[in-house]
Order: structure tokens, then C-alpha cells, then sequence
């Protein structure tokens, strides 16, 4: 693969990267035993197959043009094993260990100089179960992108159709003089001009939502410590979407309610005052196209959206949250201070090596959560004839911030991923359980009225 510069907002996660808030987004999945492979034999497919996706042979340099800006190039010295590595763990307790290991892989950032990312195959349990826990640099992928190079290791035991049936649907276009016309030379000055004019719509929305009534006496806006802490929840899909039937909106707004009413339950229990003002979630939004298979590069937006946890009514909640929603989607992801990753696609390279950390501490007047949702396949995976049970994903935390929560869909549940400032937060099992004891409360209530 030849080099290839990193788009605008691929170098923005990348010089967003510090040592106390590493990129890297990442997965935790958990697959069944099975008997017709080992340990090693598991490590010997991840590797194999990882070392076959020519992504994941790229690694970042630096280039004298465009200024600031750098690009991805073949490791020359590409070696699998630095990224694929197997780690034993104790029996006593191995889903505890997997989670609190998983908290300390997530902490540290990812080296540079070679391929951003890397994969640990846990073992040790009991039954002959075992975890993999995946992280890769925000630059390398975003959600769909992660997925889709996941596709490329994992085995679809069923139910989708395979790369070379998606391939042979493509329409193959015939190659044109790499000379623009004069209608392209317009349409190229045209399509600048309204860039310009979303850029600036943009910036002034992020400047108009900046606030000062910061949530200062939660434990959610204390410093950071660059400490990280997992936590996973499982959700019944069939009760999320059985709220969803009943009220209206999106599977998604209630999983954000529900969030939101997790939260409240937790900030209660531990003693803490209820913010005066609810705190703001930022939720990404794909940029991608429906049906497009997804291309190298990050293509996010996002909403801002209130968490109503001041409100004690859990049927309010869910009808506050999915009315926001409305508005926001009526106004299109490409609008409004939750953009701020459209706006950074607009920037020069140079603004973002040098302006990274204002950016990054930006975050902090913006949003208090990240929550974000990973739509996976709908075929059941499996890796070395092991089915996958569990896979919870893993969001970044940006400067300023204690929680991210990730969810995503598979095999009728919904797996929370929440990952947390390990000193901060540090009874982040605990919030898990809250998230799930607000379903069940939302259900009970959505099924009296």
C-alpha cells in the first residue's frame, strides 16, 4: 500500500493523544470454549489474520508537506507478534481479572513509530472460555471502521453476505483523464465556499453552547489521573425494544434514557448533590453513507444532548431525551456545536498539531459523557471455531472527562462498555448496575401507563 496522507480528522485524534488521555478506542470480547483449539492456536489465527489486513501493516510519519501534517506508511519491519500476545490469568476469578486488565491495557497509549494497535488473547479460565481484547488508534479507525477490519478476523457463523458476494455488486467505473474540466474546476470552488460557510456555522454554534456552569462537584469532572477502569453491563435487547414499540423513537433514545436514569441512581447512592443543571452527553453520528462499504479515514459527527438525570419521573426522562434527539437529527449531524468533528475535517494540518491542546481541554466546556453506539453485524462471530458470546466496546476518554460509555447490539443483548477514571470513578461496577436496574425500572414504568 503506498503512502497516504491522514485525513484532517484522523491527525486531529492523533496529536489529541497524551500520555493521561491515550486515542485509542477498543473491545472487549468474550468468546465460548471450544474444543478444537488451544491457546496458541488462537493466537496463531488473530496473527495470521490480522497480519493480512494491510491497514494494520501501517504505521504514522511525519511529512515536510503539508506542513503539521503526517501520513500513513508500510512498517517495513512489520511483525505481528509485537501486537498479537497471549496472557494467562487466574482461574479463582477470571472474569474480575479480565476486567481489571483490561482497565490497565486501556490506560497505557499505543507505541508509535510502528502500526497503531494491538490484541491480547486472555486465558485461564475454568471452563475454556477466553476474552480478546482489541485497541486501536482513533486515527486508524472509528467505530464502523473498527468493525469492519473486525470482519476481516472473526468468522460469520451466518446470516450476512460474504466480502466476495458484496464485491460482485459493485458497478465498476470506468478510469477518466485525472484532468479536471471546467465544470469540475467550479463545482471543487463551490464546494469550498460551503465548506467555508459550515465551518464558520460550526465554530459559532461551539462558542454559543460553551458554558461555564460546569458540573464541578461531580465526581465525573474531577482532573484526571491517567488512571482507567472497566466496568461492563448486558441489557435485554427484547425490553429495550419493547419500550421502543411503546413509547416511539429510536432504540437509541432509550438506551441514552437509560444512561441518563443509571447515572441519577449512582450520583444518589453515592451521597452526592444533583447537578443544578443536567450534564451534556456528546453522541456520535456516522457520516457514512448507508450501503458503503467504509473507507479508510474517520467520517463522525456528533449531538449534543442533555441527560435528564434531574428528573425523577423515568417516562420524562425517555420522552425528554428522544424530543432532543428530534431536534437534533431535524437539524442534521453537520450542524450545531456537537459538529466540532466536521469542523476539525476543515482545518489546515498545521492547526491541528498546534492547536490539538486547546482543543482537547475545549471538550471540557462542550460535554460532561461520551456515549456512544457500535452497530455490529447481525451474523454470530465465532474466532478459531470459538463462538463469541459478549463483546463490549470501549470509548477514549477526552481531557476533562471520567466516563465514556459504549454500547452496542449482538445476539439480543446490549453489551455496555463504560470506561472510567480509575480514581474518579472507582466504583464503576457499581454504576454499571445502575444502568441496568434503570431498564428494568423504565420497563415497569412504560408498561403502567
Amino acid at each position: 500500500m503506498s503512502t497516504e496522507l491522514l485525513a484532517p480528522l484522523d491527525l486531529a485524534f492523533w496529536h489529541l493523544e497524551s500520555a493521561e488521555h491515550p486515542m485509542h478506542l477498543g473491545a472487549l470480547a468474550v468468546f465460548d470454549p471450544s474444543p478444537e483449539a488451544g491457546d496458541e492456536e488462537v493466537v496463531n489465527v488473530l496473527a495470521a489474520r490480522a497480519a493480512a489486513i494491510p491497514r494494520l501493516r501501517m504505521c504514522v510519519r511525519g511529512v515536510w508537506l503539508p506542513v503539521g501534517g503526517a501520513a500513513w506508511s508500510e512498517d517495513k519491519h512489520f511483525d505481528v507478534r509485537r501486537h498479537v500476545r497471549l496472557v494467562r490469568l487466574p482461574a479463582s476469578d477470571f472474569a474480575a481479572e479480565v476486567r481489571e486488565l483490561a482497565g490497565e491495557l486501556m490506560e497505557r497509549p499505543l507505541e508509535r513509530g510502528v502500526p497503531p494497535w494491538e490484541m491480547y488473547v486472555l486465558t485461564g479460565a475454568a471452563d475454556g472460555s477466553f476474552a480478546v481484547l482489541v485497541k486501536m488508534h482513533h486515527a486508524l479507525a472509528d467505530g464502523m471502521r473498527a468493525v469492519a477490519i473486525g470482519a476481516g478476523i472473526f468468522d460469520q457463523i451466518a446470516g450476512t453476505r460474504s466480502a466476495a458476494g458484496a464485491r460482485r455488486g459493485r458497478v465498476v467505473v470506468p478510469p477518466r483523464s485525472w484532468l479536471p474540466g471546467p465544470r469540475q474546476v467550479a463545482g471543487f470552488a463551490r464546494d469550498r465556499f460551503e465548506e467555508f460557510g459550515q465551518a464558520v456555522g460550526i465554530g459559532a454554534s461551539v462558542m454559543r453552547a460553551s458554558r461555564l456552569d460546569l458540573w464541578a462537584d461531580s465526581a465525573l469532572a474531577a482532573s484526571s489521573s491517567g488512571t482507567r477502569r472497566l466496568a461492563t453491563a448486558v441489557l435485554d435487547q427484547a425490553e429495550v425494544l419493547r419500550i421502543r414499540r411503546t413509547v416511539g423513537g429510536t432504540a437509541n433514545d432509550v438506551l441514552l434514557a437509560t444512561v441518563a436514569g443509571g447515572l441519577r441512581r449512582w450520583i444518589i447512592e453515592r451521597g452526592e448533590r444533583l447537578p443544578g443543571v443536567d450534564p451534556r452527553a456528546l453522541v456520535p453520528v456516522s457520516r457514512r453513507r448507508p450501503g458503503v462499504p467504509p473507507s479508510d479515514g474517520n467520517k463522525l459527527s456528533a449531538y449534543l444532548v442533555g441527560l435528564p438525570v434531574t428528573e425523577p419521573d423515568p417516562w420524562l426522562r425517555l420522552t425528554g431525551v428522544r424530543d432532543a434527539m428530534d431536534r437534533n437529527k431535524s437539524a442534521g449531524p453537520s450542524r450545531g456545536a456537537g459538529a466540532v468533528a466536521v469542523l476539525a475535517d476543515q482545518l489546515p494540518s498545521l492547526a491541528h498539531r498546534f492547536g490539538a491542546s486547546l482543543a482537547g481541554n475545549a471538550a471540557r466546556v462542550l460535554f460532561d459523557v461520551l456515549v456512544t453506539s457500535v452497530p455490529l453485524p447481525r451474523s454470530k462471530l465465532s474466532l478459531a471455531g470459538s463462538p463469541l458470546r459478549e463483546i463490549y466496546p470501549m470509548a477514549p476518554l477526552a481531557r476533562g472527562q471520567a466516563l465514556a460509555v459504549a454500547l452496542s447490539t449482538y445476539g439480543g443483548q446490549v453489551h455496555v462498555g463504560l470506561v472510567a477514571d480509575g480514581k474518579a470513578v472507582p466504583d464503576a461496577d457499581r454504576l454499571a448496575e445502575c444502568v441496568k436496574e434503570e431498564l428494568a425500572e423504565l420497563l415497569a414504568e412504560v408498561l403502567t401507563h
